[in-house]
């Protein structure tokens, strides 16, 4: 498949153009023209470039991807390394961030309710970025937290009272914790994020709303993985998502 037809669909698909995203989206760094095998992760990691290549791979498709917004540059040290496996072996980088995200269907969030069980019915926060929802039976936030994380593999952290009833939830993969206080708001039962900051303990104490971070890397595996499946499915292309660890 050529490299233009491929990221001409994504950008399309992922509505690309309309997000203000903190990296440029779409095709990061030019590789092969033709590509037909093509690795997928969370992020650009040297550790997943070298999967990659050791795959045979002609496209590397992240949700993490490089030249993030006050980012220094200069390619030197770790940058220069990543970037010297891409041009030795002419692979392609293709990042989408908030388009990944934000995907009704493909996306991070949309993802994630699927895996959960979660029954979406809006969106909130800055381009409607997070989601909101109900479970399909109503838990205390221990037994949530609890199934989340045997669900997504990783250890959940909770702040805020664990015997709280959870029917209807607010939810944003990666490190969304700033969404956390329109969740309140809302008047939702619990959060669900990645990361979780320090303040925002003290909100989930103090308004009685249980707050869940999951794990920024589990929380987002899912986009990556669901768009590399339709990306084979659609184009025939060999597509192969690969799990870099990462406990954070």
């Amino acid at each position: 498949m050529k490299r233009e037809e491929l990221t001409r669909y994504l950008d399309e698909l992922l509505e690309a153009g309309r997000f203000r995203d903190y990296c440029p989206n779409g095709l990061q760094v030019e590789g092969k023209a033709e590509i037909g095998r093509l690795v997928a992760g969370v992020t650009a990691s040297q550790a997943l470039l070298d999967a990659a290549v050791a795959q045979g791979a002609d496209a590397v498709l992240v949700h993490h991807g490089w030249f993030w917004k006050n980012e220094d540059g200069r390619l030197t040290g770790f940058r220069k390394r990543r970037m010297a496996t891409l041009m030795q072996h002419d692979l392609n980088l293709i990042a989408y961030h908030l388009p990944l995200d934000a995907h009704p269907e493909l996306g991070n969030n949309a993802q994630l309710a699927r895996l959960c069980g979660w029954q979406p019915e809006g969106r909130f926060g800055e381009q409607d970025i997070a989601w909101y929802g109900r479970l399909p039976e109503p838990l205390s936030a221990g037994e949530l937290a609890a199934r989340t994380g045997t669900l997504l593999g990783r250890p959940v952290q909770l702040v805020g009272p664990q015997d709280k009833l959870v029917n209807r939830l607010g939810w944003c993969s990666g490190g969304a914790q700033g969404y956390f206080e329109q969740a309140v708001a809302l008047g939702l039962d619990a959060y669900i994020s990645g990361e979780i900051s320090e303040q925002n303990t003290h909100l989930a104490r103090e308004c009685g709303v249980p707050y869940l971070a999951c794990g920024h890397h589990a929380t987002e595996r899912g986009g990556a993985r669901a768009l590399a499946a339709h990306l084979a499915e659609r184009f025939g292309l060999h597509c192969q998502f690969i799990d870099i660890d990462n406990p954070v």
